[in-house]
């Protein structure tokens, strides 16, 4: 069941990579994948995070796992500053935040049979007892529509469907509260895809986790998810609940992603906007909105401020400066020309 109280708190938060040249590789620039992002995920829901390849999404879903440094900005998990915390620290709460990739057969070692790909989690937790362990794990692949006699199995002797299955069940055998899912589905079939996403939500439900879903597909995340956030070239241009989303998407930029889902009635038709140019660089992106290059509403005053997400009413956040009431735009007017 979902509630007003968040379990994920982000602010601010950035993440560069440096640019490297030359025989003494120095650093010649910074490529800003995710350029201060604030979102919070509430308890017990299934946030998506939607945008074109290489806007930011999976790096900001790693950084909350604190799988790569952060640049700056705070993540705060059930109240604890997750950048804060020693090695040591970190640990216990591992076990509580979990990830589900987007590949699954590179995901898997080939090498290992399932019933030590799922279980490492709790070797390396300290679940010292064989039995404790094969009852553990035997649980978590049920809970995924798999048996105990795949435990004996090697990943190659799956289907890429059930490949993602024991990934999930990797993720849900130490009990966590939270799961960034990177694309679980982008790599499977139309047919599987559908599976794996009822499953999700099932267990969702079941077990009141709140997920963190990463995708590219509107349809997929219309289907899932509860909120939805949208980001374009590392920075969140509207986030709103889904159905208030899907009836009115208010930016520029989530209008076209939407005009690019199918539809399934042929008789139905749907005006497409097609977006002009190529995303900008993240290691050059433009001054004000960043999405004023390719933007058919845009206006002068797009390329001269970065517009701030608000609220628009409804919980519906938007950063457009067509979008934002007429004394937000005044007040910004005012900041700006001190």
């Amino acid at each position: 069941m979902s509630t007003t109280e968040n379990l994920v708190e982000i602010r601010g938060l950035k993440v560069y990579f440096p640019v490297r040249a030359g025989i003494l590789k120095r650093t010649v620039g910074v490529v800003k994948a995710v350029d201060g992002v604030d979102l919070d995920i509430r308890r017990g829901e299934i946030l998506g995070l939607v945008g074109e390849s290489g806007c930011g999404k999976t790096t900001v879903g790693r950084a909350i796992l604190r799988l790569i440094p952060a640049t700056a900005g705070t993540v705060r998990f059930d109240g604890k500053d997750l950048f804060a915390l020693k090695p040591s620290e970190l640990k216990p709460l591992r076990r509580e935040m979990q990830l589900v990739f987007q590949d699954p057969y590179s995901s898997l070692d080939p090498r290992s049979k399932v019933g030590d790909i799922v279980g490492e989690g709790l070797r390396v937790h300290g679940v010292t007892d064989r039995q404790e362990r094969h009852e553990r794990v035997r649980k978590a692949l049920e809970m995924v529509g798999l048996q105990e006699e795949h435990m004996r199995r090697f990943p190659h002797e799956f289907s890429g469907g059930q490949r993602q299955r024991i990934g999930i069940a990797r993720a849900l055998v130490l009990n966590p509260k939270f799961i960034v899912c990177d694309e679980p589905v982008s790599a499977l079939d139309v047919s599987i895809q559908s599976q794996v996403l009822n499953l999700l939500k099932d267990l969702q439900q079941e077990l009141d986790l709140t997920l963190l879903f990463i995708a590219h597909d509107m349809s997929v995340v219309e289907h899932l998810c509860d909120r939805v956030a949208v980001m374009y070239l590392g920075k969140i241009v509207e986030v709103a609940e889904r159905d208030e989303l899907f009836r009115n998407p208010q930016h520029p930029y989530t209008r076209a992603l939407m005009s690019a889902i199918p539809v399934a009635d042929p008789r139905a038709k749907r005006e497409r906007i097609i977006l002009q140019g190529d995303p900008p660089s993240p290691l050059r992106p433009p001054s004000g909105c960043r999405f004023h290059t390719r933007c058919p509403e845009a206006v002068e005053v797009c390329s001269q401020r970065e517009p701030a997400l608000v609220d628009l009413g409804r919980a519906h956040l938007c950063a457009c400066h067509l979008r934002q009431p007429a004394e937000q735009v005044a007040q910004e007017a005012a900041r700006a020309s001190q």
